[in-house]
């Protein structure tokens, strides 16, 4: 029963244990040498893994910087150019967001009532007010794969919004002894770890409240049955399910990273509907949270100018897209069609512009004095407005939303691009901005993000002004996807929280939820959804991460090549075709600014090395991607199309208003224009002929843009033959 030794066996001679005691030394060196060449080889494993991550979040950031340079083109186009200008014109409707606004068209316009429900539908039948069995049954058919009834989805969303509406801009939620918080991060339509989440931590409901911290949406394949699911549980629980809005929750942001896309292909009737109702619920999502008063839980970050009791204050809803500055409008000579914004103010200032998306914009800072800008205004006018500020101050003071007992704003939600009087200013915006896309950094300060494009990096020492201003401990954000789910910074007062896992690819990172007691310490549970069921170990996973990194960088570079070979031959004054390994990395960061270390990435990129200098003519060919072979005059367009495909693909999405998928010869031609003017360049217009009439096969006049754009897709070869 015992381990000890039995009395049987014999003791050892001493010749015995120094015979074996040569052994045991070896036996220990060997253990010595093993660890150590498993510490080496876990460290290249990491130093791997960590290059990986850098190029994934590059190109991410430089995608989304695309994003905020292509929005503020089109914000110049609508400040600048007439309202005939047809470029103006194709894009215009974008910026009018709340076009039907009053409360009576808005319920008619989305009735649900008239959408029939065939007998044939096998998905699940709602009934409101929502049940707990109806929220459950609506997680089990989406985990089967079924699909809600439009009806049901138009229903589901209006009762969302209404309800939304009356919340305020910060949530405030208390634990108690027999309650434990739940915090999630970003989902981007992960699903599978949504349901991974409530199997591990149970569902919502009164004893188990959950905060989810933005961005639902775009990248996944189930965003909208991620926002389903998450109102459903809000409309049942409306004091335990609070929702923060993410810089994702934007339909601007949509067109590009696929949720416009995925509505539009699963409801092909009525997803024009669905997208124009979500658009005012994201705008009404609250924009933050607070725990026990100690905790603040925000999408993006803080600034060195963020107040939350400006926050609390601001008219959220105005901010359809939080990517467009505000225009203050005011009634000049009673007219309404004629106003003043603030750009105006802002050069008669003389004020430079400084280059992030609250910083640089068509529209100026507005702190000019009040007798200046009101200097041209008839008396009465000023009397009129004073008077109105005041009564709005009022009201804020007293704790009512803006949007409610106001005789000629009650049934509307107003619009900053309406020409109503607003209050809006710069500084509101500049709020909303830093709250949804800012990101924390080690050094002190607070400066733009000019990485993103959009909001600041801030430093420990403005986290420390902020949580000491507002008597809080801690923040807890997420908008940054993690390795391991979570990452404390800031002497561990921000904690970044990231709960979509295999956000980049298969393997790449874990996500994380928070549970958080009456104690606020934060406990973290990890977790990775496996998609094709499979475990994959370390040096797997790397590897297969590894592969789909360096593919994608593959595809930038096979995009910049004519731009890349301009650069090489800056080194090469003698036209001998080679170059040094320090000169091939400095012209390739010069052209793709990732701010990769391509010395460290040269070996896995570059194979045709001559004498130790890079082979840079064959290395393009050697880039082991194929182009689509069109029969157009301007071969150059192609190259054009290949830098610029997520761009050219938001403005076919922007033009075609019906959604159909179809834009016309026409169309095609001003969207290039569009194109080549936000790039400042020239592309001649029987390049332009050329390419709509060797796209449009089948010789229609229209141009299915999802048929384009996979026409023009990128293939690597290595993809094939790994």
């Amino acid at each position: 029963m015992g381990c000890g030794m039995r009395k049987s066996e014999p003791k050892l001679k001493k010749c015995d244990r120094v015979s074996i005691s040569v052994p045991a030394a070896t036996a220990i060196r060997a253990a010595l040498l093993i660890q150590r060449w498993y510490r080496q080889y876990v460290a290249r494993l990491e130093m791997r893994r960590r290059c990986t991550w850098n190029i994934f979040q590059s190109i991410e950031y430089a995608g989304q910087q695309d994003q905020i340079k292509l929005y503020s083109f089109f914000g110049h186009l609508m400040d600048h150019f007439t309202p005939a200008c047809s470029e103006r014109n194709l894009i215009s409707h974008i910026f009018r967001e709340n076009e039907i606004c009053r409360d009576i068209e808005w319920e008619r316009y989305f009735c649900y009532k008239s959408v029939e429900v065939a007998d044939s539908y096998s998905g699940p039948h709602l009934t409101f007010p929502m049940t707990f069995c109806g929220v459950s049954k609506l997680v089990e058919a989406f985990k089967h794969k079924q699909q809600l009834h439009a009806r049901y989805v138009l229903q589901l969303l209006g009762e969302t919004w209404r309800l939304l509406r009356i919340l305020p801009n910060i949530n405030h939620v208390s634990t108690c002894h027999t309650k434990e918080i739940t915090i999630c991060g970003d989902l981007h339509g992960h699903l599978e770890d949504l349901l991974l989440i409530f199997y591990k931590n149970g569902l919502p409901s009164l004893e188990k409240p959950y905060v989810f911290n933005g961005d639902y949406v775009d990248r996944g394949k189930n965003s909208l049955e991620i926002l389903l699911i998450l109102f459903g549980f809000l409309l049942l629980y409306p004091n335990d399910i609070l929702l923060n809005r993410g810089n994702h929750e934007d339909h601007i942001v949509n067109l590009r990273y696929g949720f416009t896309k995925e509505v539009l292909g699963k409801y092909r009737v009525h997803g024009k509907k669905i997208l124009k109702l979500l658009q005012k619920i994201f705008s009404w999502l609250p924009l933050a949270t607070v725990i026990d008063q100690k905790v603040l839980v925000v999408h993006g970050g803080i600034s060195d100018t963020t107040d939350l009791d400006v926050i609390s204050r601001v008219d959220r809803h105005r901010y359809v897209s939080a990517l467009r500055p505000p225009k203050r409008s005011l009634t000049v000579n009673g007219d309404k069609n004629q106003t003043i914004n603030e750009e105006v103010f802002g050069q008669m200032e003389g004020r430079r512009r400084v280059c992030s998306l609250t910083y640089q914009s068509p529209v100026q800072k507005f702190n000019i004095p009040q007798r200046r800008s009101l200097h041209n205004l008839p008396i009465s006018s000023q009397l009129n407005w004073t008077v109105e500020e005041e009564l709005k101050r009022r009201r804020r003071q007293a704790g009512f939303n803006q949007s409610y007992g106001e005789p000629k704003k009650s049934d509307s939600d107003s619009d900053p691009e309406s020409g109503e009087p607003t209050e809006t200013d710069e500084n509101e915006w500049k709020q909303i901005v830093d709250v949804l896309w800012s990101d924390p950094m080690p050094q002190n300060g607070c400066m733009p993000n000019e990485v993103r494009g959009g909001g600041c990096y801030w430093g420990p020492d403005v986290t420390q002004e902020v949580l000491e201003k507002h008597n809080l401990q801690l923040l807890i954000r997420s908008h940054e996807c993690k390795q391991e789910g979570y990452e404390f910074c800031h002497d561990r007062r921000v904690l970044t929280i990231f709960s979509a896992s295999n956000y980049y690819d298969l393997g790449s990172n874990r996500g994380a939820y928070i549970r958080m007691g009456p104690d606020l310490v934060p406990h973290f549970v990890q977790y990775q959804a496996s998609r094709t069921g499979i475990e994959l170990s370390l040096r797997q996973s790397v590897g297969h991460t590894e592969r789909s990194a360096l593919r994608s960088l593959r595809q930038q570079l096979f995009a910049h090549k004519s731009d890349l070979i301009s650069a090489f031959q800056e080194y090469d004054s003698e036209n001998t075709g080679l170059i040094s390994q320090s000169q091939w990395a400095s012209a390739t960061e010069k052209v793709l600014n990732l701010g990769l270390p391509w010395r460290v990435l040269r070996p896995q990129l570059v194979s045709s090395m001559k004498d130790g200098m890079v082979d840079y003519h064959k290395w393009i060919q050697e880039l082991s991607i194929t182009e689509p072979k069109l029969e157009i005059s301007d071969t150059s367009i192609l190259e054009t199309m290949y830098k610029n495909h997520s761009n050219l693909e938001t403005i076919f999405r922007i033009i075609d208003t019906d959604h159909s998928g179809l834009i016309s010869l026409e169309e095609f031609r001003q969207t290039w224009k569009l194109l080549s003017s936000h790039l400042k360049m020239d592309i001649s217009d029987k390049a332009i002929t050329d390419l709509a009439h060797s796209i449009d096969f089948n010789k229609d006049g229209s141009i299915d843009i999802n048929e384009f754009m996979e026409a023009f897709r990128l293939v690597d070869l290595s993809a094939h033959t790994e």
